[in-house]
């Protein structure tokens, strides 16, 4: 049996749980938000809109104004199962600055976000950068996994709808502030978090009600990110040892140690010339060449919300509101970037067999042969050097939306609801350093030793935090864009409702809308920080001291990795503080550093949409309503226009978008659900540029290009689900879900000729001939699908006597398995989705009392595929399974007054990065270990009213 077919004939179960303190849902006609405060009281809560729904969603909401359960939004819905979280520089963050790094049933960037049910965008993408939320700004989240027919088109994977306080919601009159402080351990810093919300409502002479609020949010963290990345590929070497005469007659060897028993010369052997030597010549040295990495991750959130609501009679409510989120990321980092020599004394290798498939995916077929059979594990390079690195990236994302519009009973049989909302977004950033060279005539003696984990490295020779010991080099702009988006969209849906015994409601409506992206790119090369302004001669006669500018220098810390990997830090660096001043420009005016920028290209895409669906509901009455459900179908039309420079393409896409929801009650405890829906996900605007753009890299002869001709995906999403209730609060629920995916979206490279860019003469292979770079871009590669199992479960020990009566607790697990079709060397290639773990789960204990909360979680996941499956297992990433521990403890200390404490991280785990990929491509070979502490918290709460 097929797998196709094994997912379609297993699906007994598609689970819902809600994991967190609360929900809101929808139900067959109209969503209720329903929030309660106390975790016992929500999962009851949660389990009664589970178990009433018809559509499936999973839901999480506050349990106060102000208090999601986490400090970070991302963090949170990692609790909810099927979704999958990353934590970047010791937060829930996606490591590409989009997106958040989440994935939804095994499908990252394939994500749509919504805010109240509309559009919300960062610029320069279709989702929103959801770690840059506010928790004390929501009200609760949803997540649909299979959206219906009446649900914004736009994420295969899912969708997340993200909620706001409106007045009329709330209790009257409502005042509520915050003050807290978040502390990293491995930061050491403190930094500070401001709430304040206001909210009232009135009753108007005429009978009708009005209502205001206004809340505003400000929060700053501090945290680290250390870490040690490595070379990958298959760096083939043969060791030839100094006392041999074959060492005498290599032009490539130091003849200074020839004779010696324990130096090698390691000679690098071509993948193509692997083949003339026996593989017990060869040896691997993948990971040897370790850097030295240290970060600053800096984060500063701020947001606004306001809302109008007027009621001036029971049948018309009107509306504005507006909300404002500033997300701004700041990395400074130091970096030490390592030059081996080829001299290694005290070699020590091990047995390893590095085969064609981890090489070239076994290109040939046949017999998966061995290239060589050693490793490298430990020795001292000598001679070597190096280079340090000084930088700072800013970059501010804001995005804006104000909105407006009704909602009109027009009759008792039909309803009204139209809205009109207008979308701003900017990004810009900006990334910056400046290098230092050793002085010419310095070298060290480098250790490792990759036996544990992290890797050791020792450093023998002159100091590397003297500032007379370095030279100025060269400066760049790793990155200088801006993207200024905007959008609006107008959407009306009616609820007619029949007297039908089977079809009870009927819902219809349309959207228009429009979103544009434009990006510009300033980038410019690298500049020489030299006397003559060429580049760094090789007897540095041109050199300026590193000294003359000592008050622009600075050391790394000295707790490196937390002094795990042998070497503590403490090297010499330009400051990132110098540079995210400005203060460099100014001193290196003279150098020929632009103070302004200067356009080099430029891209905008337009897109116009135009939507109108239908959906109905029904139960079928003779049954009590038993059987119920809806079925509908959405179609929409999107017209895209890309424009780069004087060239113009214009693209036109219409999908049709069916739906289906049953719910059966085979018993008033038992719960059987099928849902069907065809949903798209269009491509990025990134990888869409008329003029079919290629950024070359003339040191490796690698090339990223894009393409105008990219159409949406389609899925096909399946879900059966069974639900058995034993009481208010406790359940138990399976599921399976399988989506058949056309037209995946990939990265796939080519040997191309790159106009305007000098052929590739570089000393590093990249598998291309004729001075051609590989060149990557994205394309609508072949079928695939994404299928697993979900389950799930909650109670409190109600039962129990005593004390543990006070205790509860809920868990998920999901298995998901992705086929993401590549096409490599002719042939297809069935490799893991970019960001998915084949397992997750997620368990928390909860006890709760009068006045006392708590509640700690652990939430695991497997390897997984960093960024984008490589070209060959051995250039890639994967990383590692791991699993975080987080808790929190909330105390009343009365009816006004809440403290709260929470810690993030508590093992102090981190997503650590191996070569290779999951699967038949794993191996042990560690890239980059990282460390980013704990993260710790302190709040106090203040509710007045309500």
């Amino acid at each position: 049996m097929n797998t196709k077919i094994k997912y379609l004939v297993a699906m007994m179960a598609m689970s819902l749980p809600v994991m967190t303190i609360a929900a809101e849902s929808e139900a067959t006609s109209d969503t209720e938000v329903i929030t309660v405060k106390g975790m016992k009281a929500s999962l009851i809560t949660s389990a009664a809109i589970k178990r009433d729904s018809v559509e499936i969603v999973d839901s999480i909401t506050a349990e106060d104004v102000g208090k999601l359960p986490d400090p970070n939004v991302a963090e949170t819905l990692t609790r909810i199962p099927g979704v999958q979280g990353y934590r970047y520089g010791g937060e829930g963050a996606s490591p590409v600055g989009s997106g958040s790094g989440l994935t939804i049933r095994g499908l990252s960037g394939q994500t749509a976000s919504r805010l109240d049910g509309r559009a919300y965008f960062t610029a320069g993408g279709r989702e929103f950068n959801i770690e840059g939320a506010i928790p004390g700004m929501i009200s609760g989240i949803d997540v649909y996994k299979n959206p219906m027919a009446k649900h914004i088109e736009g994420g295969i994977g899912g969708l997340i709808d993200v909620h706001t306080r409106r007045p009329l919601d709330m209790d009257g009159e409502v005042i509520s502030f915050a003050v807290g402080a978040r502390y990293n351990d491995f930061a050491g810093e403190v930094k500070p978090e401001v709430f304040g919300l206001y909210s009232n409502k009135w009753q108007l002479s005429d009978g009708g009600e009005a209502g205001f609020l206004f809340a505003a949010n400000f929060q700053e963290t501090h945290n680290r990110s250390d870490s040690t990345p490595s070379n990958r590929g298959a760096s083939l070497k043969r060791a030839v040892r100094a006392d041999s005469a074959e060492y005498l007659t290599l032009s490539g060897a130091n003849q200074a140690y020839a004779g010696q028993s324990d130096v090698w010369h390691l000679q690098s052997i071509s993948e193509a010339d692997a083949a003339n030597y026996d593989s017990s010549e060869l040896m691997t040295n993948i990971s040897q060449n370790a850097h030295v990495f240290q970060e600053d991750i800096k984060r500063e959130r701020v947001g606004y919300n306001a809302a109008f609501e007027w009621t001036p009679n029971d049948k018309l409510k009107t509306y504005i509101e507006g909300n404002y989120n500033k997300y701004k990321y700041n990395q400074d980092y130091r970096f030490m970037i390592m030059s081996d020599s080829s001299t290694v004394q005290n070699l020590v290798t091990k047995n390893y067999n590095l085969t064609e498939q981890l090489v070239n995916r076994n290109a040939n077929g046949g017999s998966n042969d061995i290239i060589s059979e050693q490793a490298l594990v430990s020795g001292t390079f000598l001679d070597s050097s190096f280079f340090s690195l000084g930088g700072h990236e800013s970059r501010p994302y804001t995005t804006w939306m104000i909105a407006t519009g009704f909602e009109w009973d027009i009759s008792d049989n039909l309803k009204n609801q139209t809205d009109l909302s207008y979308v701003k977004a900017d990004q810009t950033r900006e990334n910056f350093n400046v290098r230092l060279d050793p002085k010419a005539g310095l070298s060290w003696d480098v250790s490792r030793d990759l036996s544990g984990s992290p890797h050791d490295i020792a450093f023998s020779g002159p100091s590397l935090a003297d500032a007379d010991n370095f030279v100025l080099t060269s400066t760049g702009a790793d990155a200088l864009n801006v993207y200024d988006d905007n959008g609006y969209a107008l959407q009306t849906d009616f609820q007619y409702y029949l007297d039908n015994d089977f079809f009870r409601t009927i819902h219809f409506g349309g959207r228009i809308a429009s979103q544009e992206s434009e990006f510009y790119d300033y980038r410019y090369g690298g500049i020489n920080l030299t006397t003559d302004g060429n580049g760094l001669a090789a007897d540095q006669s041109n050199a300026v001291e590193a000294s003359d500018y000592a008050d622009m220098l600075e050391t790394a810390p000295n707790d490196w990795v937390r002094k795990e990997a042998g070497y503590t830090g403490g090297y010499l660096t330009f400051s990132p503080a110098a540079i995210a001043s400005g203060k460099f420009r100014d001193e290196f005016s003279q150098f020929g550093v632009p103070t302004s920028r200067t356009l080099m290209s430029n891209k905008h895409v337009e897109e116009d949409t135009l939507a109108a669906y239908v959906m109905t509901d029904f139960a079928v009455s003779s049954l009590d309503d038993r059987i119920r459900g809806n079925f509908g179908v959405r179609v929409v039309t999107a017209d895209r226009t890309v424009s780069s420079g004087n060239t113009s393409i214009d693209t036109s896409e219409t999908n049709v978008l069916p739906s289906l929801n049953i719910t059966g009650e085979v018993q008033d405890d038992l719960l059987v659900r099928f849902a069907y829906a065809k949903g798209i996900t269009r491509p990025n605007f990134s990888d869409l540029d008329a003029s079919r753009t290629v950024l070359a890299n003339e040191t490796d002869g690698t090339a990223s290009g894009t393409n105008p001709d990219l159409e949406a995906l389609e899925a096909d999403s399946f879900d059966i689900s069974i639900e058995k209730y034993f009481g208010p609060a406790t359940y138990l629920s399976a599921a399976i879900f399988y989506k058949d995916i056309s037209g995946f979206i990939n990265a796939v490279g080519n040997c191309e000729t790159v106009e305007g860019v000098d052929p590739y003469s570089g000393a590093i292979a990249n598998g291309c001939n004729n001075g051609q770079y590989f060149v990557t871009r994205a394309v609508n590669a072949d079928d695939g699908n994404a299928q697993g199992i979900e389950l799930a479960g909650q109670t409190f020990f109600d039962d129990l006597p005593g004390i543990w009566s006070n205790f509860g607790i809920s868990a998920s697990y999901t298995h998901v398995e992705t086929d993401n079709p590549i096409r490599r060397d002719g042939k297809v290639v069935n490799t893991p989705q970019a960001f998915q773990s084949d397992d997750s789960y997620s368990f928390a204990t909860m006890y709760e009392d009068e006045g006392l909360s708590a509640r700690l979680v652990y939430t695991y996941r497997s390897d997984f595929v960093l960024f984008g499956v490589a070209d060959y297992p051995i250039n890639g990433r994967y990383v590692k399974g791991y699993g975080v521990l987080d808790a929190s403890v909330n105390y009343e200390i009365n009816d006004t007054y809440t403290i709260s404490l929470s810690a993030s991280n508590l093992t102090d785990e981190a997503p650590s990065r191996y070569v290779g990929e999951p699967g038949s491509g794993v191996t042990d070979f560690e890239n980059q270990y990282y460390v980013n502490g704990r993260n710790f918290g302190i709040t106090l709460r203040a509710n007045f009213g309500g």
